[in-house]
């Protein structure tokens, strides 16, 4: 049985917003004062930290990983989808970033940036609730099992990254660099890239079904229990310490159903030890069907 973590899940999201709010004001005012297209751009990528977090609450509370009638295999993917969709938001960031930077370009630099040290103190403040959401969503995410807040502080961590960035740039400004706003701007896009990118390298197998197991490690152990002739038409999906589906057909030594049904339940023990939660399904054959396709294969055409 899958723990539900949905309310765990949903107690730090709802933390995390409304420090991710305090953190986006914060950053669009002092841009807003100091005409910083840096700071504005980080602004930008608060605002999907802030609907990350809403997206993460609307995602968990469809989430359950439970079946029921309707979703006999749970609703984890809901997580999945929601993953993804930072993601997304995660792109449409690193784009308006680019866009501010090169239209800046563009018209010869623009404004002067003004920056003074009470401004730079507040980027500290911000900086420090930033480390601090990621690391709390982080060591909950990893506690209870949820790829929502595990992709969410990843998404936080970039926003680290470009604080930091934006914060030296900025401190350049002071001392008088004001190219230094400009040029800051294009490595915090690509940052911002390469969090969306582990986003969605980290949750597309859930969503496309690839193998979880190697069917070779499922074959090693099922081969072990006594009365298991042979194993194959292995198959595996899911996310291994999330939740894992396995199906396989099995080849007993039984003559009768209560002997076939002992070994299929020490076989479905043994994959529980070593996978759990898994949920298995097993086809049982007679000692004479032989077979030595342990996985699918792909046909010829």
């Amino acid at each position: 049985m899958v723990a539900d973590n949905r309310s765990a899940v949903r107690k730090v999201l709802i933390i995390t917003l409304l420090l991710n709010l305090f953190v986006m004001g914060l950053k669009a005012v002092v841009g807003t004062w100091t005409g910083s297209l840096s700071l504005l751009a980080d602004a930008l990528h608060s605002v999907t930290d802030s609907a990350n977090n809403v997206l993460g609450l609307v995602a968990s509370q469809f989430s359950s990983p439970q079946p029921d009638r309707d979703h006999p295999y749970g609703h984890q993917k809901f997580e999945a989808v929601g993953a993804l969709g930072i993601a997304a938001f995660l792109g449409i960031a690193c784009f308006e970033i680019l866009r501010g930077a090169i239209e800046r370009i563009i018209k010869g630099g623009g404004d002067p940036v003004k920056i003074s040290p009470s401004e730079l103190w507040l980027l500290l403040i911000v900086l420090g609730v930033n480390i601090f959401v990621t690391f709390y969503e982080r060591h909950v995410g990893q506690r209870v099992g949820s790829p929502i807040l595990i992709a969410d502080a990843q998404h936080t961590m970039s926003d680290v990254w470009v604080t930091i960035t934006v914060l030296g740039g900025l401190i350049g400004v002071w001392q008088g660099i004001q190219w230094l706003d400009i040029v800051l701007a294009f490595p915090v896009a690509l940052l911002v890239f390469w969090s969306g990118w582990n986003v969605l390298k980290d949750n597309l197998p859930w969503l496309v079904d690839e193998m979880a197991i190697a069917p070779e490690a499922i074959h090693a152990i099922v081969m072990q229990v006594p009365g298991v002739i042979n194993c194959h038409e292995i198959a595996s999906r899911g996310v291994v310490g999330r939740q894992a589906f396995i199906e396989m057909h099995l080849i007993v030594d039984a003559i009768d159903v209560e002997t076939a049904h002992r070994i299929t339940e020490e076989v479905e023990k043994r994959l529980q030890e070593r996978f759990n939660p898994v949920r298995i399904l097993i086809h049982v054959e007679p000692p004479a069907y032989q077979s030595d396709q342990i996985t699918y294969k792909t046909k010829s055409k």
